[in-house]
C-alpha cells in the first residue's frame, strides 16, 4: 500500500525549499554585486507586494513580500531585460552611473551573473559535506556478491566472487561506481571487465530497463543487470576529505543530469519524466514526511538543479547573459541592443511555455487523474 502525505506538507515542503533556495540564489548576485561596488535598488524575499522592508543606509529596499516563492535583486540602472544601457541609463549622473550594473567590465558583469548558480552549487556541497563529515562514507567493494539467475550479468556470464575492474573502460573503485554506470542507463550496451581468479574477463550485454516503485508510488526507469554487493563499510572523513567528496557528489548529480535530459531529446526516455512545481511540491512533502535528513537532501538535490538550469545558455536565464558575455569577449564588442532584446523576449517564452508545459505534465500525473 502506497503513502502519501497531507496536502499541506506538500506546500510546507515546497516553501522550505524553493523559497530560501532561490532567496540564497540572489543573495550570491547581491554579495558579488556589492563587492564590485554595484548599487541594488531592492533586495526582495518573495514576489508581488510588499508586506514589510526597510531601506538601509546603501538606499538598498530590503521587503518581505507577499508570494514566498524566491526573491530577487534589482541591481541599480538595471533597465531592461538584457541589461543594457539605455537612454535613461545615459541620462543617470556619471557618478550614479558609475555604481550601476551596466557600467562595469565585463569581467564583473559575468561574475555576478555566476554568483547566483555558483551560490546554490556551494549551498548544495556544504550540505553534502556536512553528512559526509557527520555520518561518514560508505566504501562498498566492487565484488559480485549477490547474481539473480535471470539477470542479465548472470547470462552474460558473471559469476559471484567477480570483482568489477571497469565499465566501458572506465575504472570501477566502489559498488556505488557501479550503480553510476547502470541506474541512468537502461536498453544501453555495457562491457564489463571483471576479475577472476587473477584472470581478467570482458561481456558486453544490454542493460535491461526495470520500473521501480518508492513507497509513495512514485515509477522510476532504471537500469540494473542483477547484480548486488556486501554490506561494506562505513569509513569516518576528515572535513577536508568531506569537501572534495561532496564536490565528488556534486558533480555526479550534475552528470545525471546531463544524461537525463539528453535521453529525453533522443527519445530514450519519456518527457513525462519531465517535473515542475507541482511535482517539486509532492516530492518536496513526501520527503519531508520522512525526516529532517532525507528533506535537507533532497534540498541538496534542488539547490544543484536550480544551478544547472540556471546556467543553460538559454537568454533570460543567468546562462543566456553569460553567453552574451563570452561572444561579447570574443568580438571585442557587444551584440546590439536589439538583437539582445529580441532573444531575450524569445528566452521568456520559450521558458514559459517549458513552464506551462510542465505544469500541465504535472497536473496530468496527480493520483485524481488516474496516473
Amino acid at each position: 500500500m502506497f503513502e502519501s502525505p497531507p496536502f499541506w506538507m506538500w506546500i510546507v515542503g515546497f516553501l522550505l525549499v524553493l523559497g530560501p533556495l532561490v532567496t540564497l540564489h540572489e543573495l550570491g548576485h547581491y554579495l558579488v554585486g556589492r563587492w564590485f561596488g554595484v548599487k541594488a535598488d531592492a533586495f526582495s524575499v518573495g514576489f508581488g507586494k510588499e508586506l514589510a522592508g526597510i531601506t538601509d543606509r546603501r538606499g538598498t529596499r530590503w521587503k518581505l513580500s507577499a508570494l514566498p516563492l524566491g526573491g530577487y535583486v534589482k541591481f541599480a540602472g538595471d533597465m531592461n531585460p538584457a541589461s543594457q544601457p539605455s537612454a535613461d541609463w545615459l541620462a543617470l549622473p556619471a557618478e550614479e552611473r558609475a555604481q550601476t550594473f551596466q557600467a562595469q567590465p565585463l569581467w564583473q558583469r559575468a561574475l555576478i551573473v555566476a554568483a547566483g548558480p555558483v551560490t546554490n552549487f556551494l549551498v548544495a556541497i556544504a550540505i553534502l559535506a556536512s553528512f559526509n563529515f557527520a555520518y561518514g562514507k560508505l566504501e562498498v567493494p566492487p565484488v559480485v556478491q549477490v547474481l539473480a539467475e535471470e539477470g542479465a550479468a548472470a547470462e552474460a556470464g558473471m559469476a559471484i566472487g567477480d570483482r568489477i575492474l571497469s565499465v566501458d573502460g572506465e575504472r570501477i573503485e566502489d559498488f556505488d561506481d557501479l550503480r553510476a554506470h547502470v541506474a541512468p542507463h537502461p536498453g544501453e550496451q555495457m562491457t564489463v571487465e571483471v576479475d577472476r581468479d587473477g584472470e581478467t574477463l570482458a561481456f558486453a550485454f544490454t542493460i535491461p530497463s526495470i520500473t521501480e516503485r518508492d513507497r509513495f508510488g512514485n515509477e522510476f526507469k532504471v537500469g540494473q543487470i542483477g547484480v548486488g554487493s556486501g554490506q561494506g563499510e562505513i569509513i569516518a572523513v576528515g572535513p577536508g576529505e568531506a569537501v572534495v567528496l561532496a564536490v565528488r557528489q556534486t558533480g555526479d548529480i550534475v552528470k545525471l543530469m546531463v544524461t537525463g535530459i539528453w535521453q529525453i531529446i533522443t527519445g530514450r526516455r519519456s518527457v513525462d519524466e519531465l517535473g515542475g512545481p507541482i511535482k517539486i511540491a509532492k516530492f518536496s512533502g513526501e520527503q519531508l514526511s520522512l525526516g529532517w535528513r532525507q528533506f535537507v537532501s533532497f534540498a541538496a538535490l534542488i539547490s544543484i538543479n536550480l544551478a544547472f538550469i540556471n546556467l543553460l545558455p538559454i537568454p533570460a536565464l543567468d546562462g543566456g547573459h553569460l553567453a552574451f558575455y563570452a561572444a561579447e569577449a570574443v568580438r571585442r564588442k557587444p551584440a546590439s541592443a536589439r538583437s539582445q532584446e529580441w532573444a531575450f523576449r524569445t528566452g521568456i517564452a520559450f521558458v514559459l511555455a517549458l513552464m506551462l508545459f510542465v505544469t500541465i505534465n504535472d497536473i496530468v500525473s496527480l493520483p485524481i487523474f488516474g496516473s
